[in-house]
């Protein structure tokens, strides 16, 4: 009886402590996105306050609208180009600085500057930088000799301009991430291997590229989860042109919100996009759930 009343105490105490978070999560998370979900149920004019039910009606509308394709074209492409090289710059980058040479404590803060950076500012840099007219970039290719196209303007440039922003941005942060996973490698295994006659890249391919599948697997899933959600370069640095060729999901359903103001279309969209997010996240836990399983058992 008495251990029967000890653990009704700790679970009144745990839940007493998790009251604030689940009230934060529940005020800007789960209130929001049951809200979004009537929203999307209406034709809602939010200029004018004026909304209907009708349904589904959105959703249908949504999924007949060529521009909601490119803009999800968009996105897979964004995604399929940024994931890869911020993954495998911020991984190298990693390697490198791991070596411990002198200075690398320089250039390991250097790097993650940009992380602390709001993305708003670094993508006002690169428009600069990137301009056909004015931009350094350019004015220094063209003097090198190269006809370079206008980086911004040009449809065919301008979603690699974004790309590279996004992850010159974020390679530092990475970069601090796989070097916590080289530091938790043995040194022990490194110099059994350079005993052995492995030279450098051998042990970086046969060590610590295995031992690291957890935290590339990790930066893989989240980057992946997170560059669906990529807004703020696009906003800043093309505005979703030239010519649609990178308006991505996000800014799509800014645009209809907040230029068009059908909010009620917009959070159609806007429930899509959760969907996709959490059937990523699914995955994420699944692929967690599978490791920590494996690793007991291995």
């Amino acid at each position: 009886m008495k251990n029967r009343t000890l653990s009704s105490r700790y679970k009144r105490a745990g839940a007493l402590m998790a009251l604030p978070s689940m009230a934060v999560i529940s005020l800007f998370i789960i209130i929001p996105i049951i809200y979004s979900l009537y929203m999307s149920l209406h034709d809602w004019n939010i200029m004018y306050n004026i909304k209907d039910f009708i349904g589904f009606d959105n959703y249908k509308e949504v999924f007949s609208d060529d521009r909601f394709w490119n803009a999800l074209k968009n996105t897979v492409i964004y995604t399929v180009a940024y994931v890869p090289i911020l993954v495998i710059a911020s991984l190298l980058l990693a390697a490198f600085i791991n070596e411990k040479f002198i200075g690398s404590g320089f250039f390991k803060s250097l790097f993650f500057i940009p992380a602390i950076t709001s993305m708003a500012i670094i993508a006002i840099i690169f428009r600069f930088l990137l301009d056909g007219d004015i931009g350094y970039v350019s004015i220094m290719l063209r003097r090198m000799g190269f006809n370079v196209p206008d980086f911004l303007r040009d449809p065919s440039t301008a979603m690699g301009a974004v790309v590279l922003t996004s992850a010159w941005r974020w390679i530092g942060f990475y970069m601090v991430i796989f070097l916590s996973g080289f530091n938790s490698i043995p040194d022990s295994l490194y110099e059994a291997a350079e005993i052995d006659g492995a030279g450098k890249l051998r042990q970086f391919f046969s060590i610590s590229i295995p031992l690291l599948m957890p935290t590339i697997s990790f930066a893989l899933i989240t980057n992946l989860i997170n560059s669906f959600q990529v807004f703020d370069p696009v906003y800043v640095m093309t505005k979703g042109g030239p010519m649609f060729s990178t308006e991505v999901l996000v800014y799509y359903v800014y645009y209809m919100g907040f230029n068009v103001f059908d909010m009620g279309y917009a959070s159609s969209m806007a429930f899509i996009l959760f969907v996709i997010i959490l059937l990523f996240t699914l995955l994420q836990l699944k692929g967690f759930t599978k490791s920590e399983t494996e690793g007991e058992y291995a």
